[in-house]
């Protein structure tokens, strides 16, 4: 694996967070960017993670980052031309960035988090724990910040990662279908490539088939990547980006009354709630409908408008299988009506084989569907990158590429993963991410629907259903 730095950075970096993906971005951040060890901090709530801290001589303060203190522990450690990663969980990701825009850091996270509660607090309607409102507030920044230093929201694997396969996606797409092929130049662009297409719709399309040497215990929580993120998010309602193809709107669907009204939401848990989606190498597979920002930013960034009437837009969700002991974890965990089991288990060094196969699907052409994405193992991944596994390697990939982008672009204000070039971002993340594949296939939402049972389903346009609910 290359050591190529990409740029040199004489501030400082602050790590908010230090769990699995903290642990495995931090030997990438120096391995790329040319600054020294002793120039990062790492703030985390947890002992976890402090040897390897001592690995690369980085400073280790364990101290959670609250309402109260967030301001008084940052302080010292970050002025104006410094950067602050946030990978953490129940820290305001909102709060963190009006802290620096007001110093002049720099700031990136893999999703938008709130304090603590915010996921799953009883009292807050559904529409105010999810992510469509997590975003809108994040967004609200804009106008307040036009031009201050960049704070890149979002931009892990998936929220991330994901929005640069689908502008690639695209454009392999219109290559194969005789479509004028070179990237569009703005947002708008973007937008008519996908409408000329014809894509109804866009899965993240994820299976991750990594095994541990020991199975899942019952009262155990087994997963990949962080517990407390996969559960917290699992919690919030299932979202999905709305296409303006959709005819049957679901029976416990709503929509927000604020904001660009490009998704809705479900009056259940993403984690209870199952779609059909398609992988290459898995074939058809139900998935977990898990709220993502991804499902609302690519949605709403590839509207088009005819004044203020949206004429096209895809619908976007997210269609998750985890590794299956994760499966087995979330069945247990929805059993006992949402309440997380007494033991949690991270499975890195355990892991004995498998892929995590993350792409995007585009589903509508007139060729077919395309599958663009990354087909990393662990093997690969443990080859090229210490401290990570497959899943965590593509989010770590796509944080050190936001982290240099944002450094080549300190005054973007606040940018989602769209507003990136996408090219750079690939090009950056591209060595970590195993084989990069496109591959066309024939599947449809309406395949093999009726084999068993029967079922009202219009064949002659399988993007419509009839008296079933879309997801």
């Amino acid at each position: 694996m290359s050591d190529k730095k990409y740029v040199a950075f004489p501030g400082r970096l602050v790590i908010v967070g230090f769990g699995s993906i903290g642990q495995g971005v931090l030997p990438l951040l120096l391995r790329h960017i040319d600054m020294p060890a002793e120039r990062v901090t790492i703030v985390t709530a947890e002992p976890r993670g402090r040897d390897v801290a001592a690995e690369y001589g980085i400073r280790f303060i364990e101290e959670a980052l609250t309402r109260d203190n967030y301001r008084t522990v940052l302080a010292p450690l970050l002025a104006a031309g410094d950067v602050l990663l946030n990978v953490s969980v129940d820290v305001s990701s909102v709060a963190l960035i009006e802290w620096c825009q007001a110093v002049g850091a720099l700031y990136l996270d893999t999703c938008t988090e709130p304090w603590p509660g915010g996921y799953t607090d009883p009292n807050l309607p559904p529409s105010a724990r999810s992510n469509y409102a997590l975003r809108e507030s994040a967004l609200a920044l804009r106008a307040r910040y036009p031009d201050g230093p960049t704070a890149v929201l979002t931009h892990g694997a998936n929220p991330g990662l994901v929005s640069h396969f689908v502008k690639q996606a695209l454009v392999d797409a219109a290559a194969a279908s005789g479509v004028p092929a070179e990237p569009p130049a703005n947002r708008d662009g973007w937008a008519r490539l996908a409408e000329r297409l014809g894509v109804k719709a866009i899965h993240i399309a994820e299976r991750d088939t990594q095994v541990a040497d020991s199975p899942k215990e019952p009262g155990e929580f087994v997963n990949t990547w962080s517990i407390d993120g996969f559960v917290s998010e699992g919690s919030q309602p299932a979202e999905l980006g709305w296409g303006t193809h959709e005819r049957h709107f679901p029976a416990d669907g709503r929509e927000h009354d604020f904001g660009s009204r490009a998704a809705i939401y479900l009056l259940r848990p993403g984690a209870a709630t199952r779609v059909r989606s398609w992988t290459p190498l898995e074939g058809p597979y139900h998935g977990f409908l898990i709220t993502h920002g991804e499902s609302i930013s690519i949605a709403d960034y590839l509207t088009v408008r005819d004044g203020n009437q949206v004429r096209y837009r895809p619908t976007c969700h997210y269609a998750y299988h985890p590794c299956d002991d994760a499966v087995l974890s979330l069945h247990e965990f929805a059993g006992k009506n949402f309440r997380l089991q007494s033991r949690k288990r991270l499975i890195v060094e355990e892991i004995t084989k498998g892929i995590d196969e993350l792409g995007v699907l585009l589903l509508g052409p007139e060729r077919g569907v395309y599958w663009y994405g990354s087909r990393l193992s662990i093997e690969e991944a443990r080859r090229i990158a210490p401290h990570n596994n497959a899943t965590s390697l593509q989010v770590t990939a796509a944080v050190l590429a936001g982290v240099i982008w944002a450094i080549e672009h300190p005054r973007r204000g606040v940018v989602e993963p769209e507003d990136l070039d996408h090219a750079r971002i690939l090009e950056i993340a591209g060595p970590y991410l195993g084989d990069t594949v496109g591959v066309w296939g024939n599947w449809t939402p309406l395949q093999d629907r009726g084999r068993l049972f029967s079922e009202d389903l219009d064949r002659d346009d399988p993007w419509q259903f009839k008296n079933i609910r879309v997801v």
